[in-house]
């Protein structure tokens, strides 16, 4: 009863901030391994620590069991986007700061609502975030032109995953946190061929495995409960301009934990996705739906 009577008493800002924190201090975590640990093995101990934890948390297995087979394609299909997705961002977050690719993930969201509803204003978010990206991208290009390929390869797949998990979401009823876990087990099993053997260093290391387990919960855990709480609580439209501070969230982290100061230019490129993610809006028959994280209305999801 105390615990339930703490979570209502705290404001649904403050989860919001705290989810939005938690959503790049993970990654930045996960950059400071690189030292140890390939990206593409940080990317692995992420997905299995979090599908660790979610496992003994929700039993995923149960949701499982409930869906047909149609359910259960989609699921395996948004399993394997996400950990896909997740690798290219690992790759992508090695070669360029934290708020170059957050930014950059914002673009194909914004596109997908200007799709969903050709409205004056979604045209102007999309060629605000375009022209942020460009901005980004102009002075990334030359230097590092495969972090770039990789940061547009999670963008496309962070589309993808909310696409995927909306069409989940209209086959299979389950409660948020059993969709999200059991998505992720089916991730740790796409990811291993991927990625396990650029961990093998960290599984003969109990700290490096203790803070690969760290980056999970911190990337994937903390900051999804921390959405559900949030998004309880706060009107739609509140919740959706609060999630165009999250490219300015994660270039402040870089700047605090990484030391990744931006330029001018890379400053100006990310105000303008900002701008174009507080503006764009979705169709309006989803007015109503109660959140978009699994693509079911929050109008930009935050990553899982």
């Amino acid at each position: 009863m105390h615990r339930k009577h703490l979570t209502t008493r705290t404001p649904p800002e403050a989860y919001f901030v705290g989810s939005a924190v938690f959503h790049y201090l993970g990654p930045a975590f996960a950059v400071l391994l690189f030292a140890r640990v390939e990206p593409l093995g940080v990317a692995w101990l992420r997905i299995v620590g979090a599908a660790a934890v979610f496992a003994l948390w929700r039993q995923p297995w149960r949701a499982l069991a409930r869906m047909d087979r149609r359910a259960k394609r989609l699921l395996v299909a948004l399993g394997a986007v996400f950990a896909v997705m997740n690798a290219c961002f690992y790759v992508a977050i090695d070669a360029l700061p934290l708020g170059t690719v957050a930014a950059i993930e914002f673009l194909p969201v914004i596109a997908l609502a200007a799709v969903g509803a050709r409205t004056a204003r979604n045209g102007m978010a999309l060629g605000l975030a375009v022209v942020g990206v460009y901005l980004l991208t102009d002075v990334e290009l030359d230097a590092e032109p495969v972090g770039i390929a990789f940061a547009f390869a999670n963008a496309v797949l962070f589309a993808a995953y909310i696409v995927l998990a909306h069409r989940l979401s209209r086959v299979a009823a389950f409660a948020r946190l059993d969709g999200l876990a059991a998505a992720i087990l089916v991730a740790a099993v796409v990811v291993t061929p991927l990625g396990g053997w650029s961990a093998l260093p960290a599984l003969l290391d109990p700290a490096l495995l203790l803070a690969g387990l760290g980056v999970g919960v911190t990337s994937s855990v903390v900051p999804y409960v921390f959405d559900q709480l949030a998004m309880a609580r706060l009107p739609r439209a509140t919740y959706a301009l609060m999630v165009s501070i999250l490219p300015a969230t994660a270039t402040i982290i870089g700047i605090l934990v990484l030391r990744q100061v931006p330029s001018p230019p890379e400053l100006a490129g990310v105000a303008l996705v900002v701008a174009g993610v507080a503006l764009q809006r979705e169709r309006a028959e989803r007015a109503h739906a109660p959140g978009w994280r699994e693509a079911q209305g929050a109008e930009v999801p935050s990553r899982p």
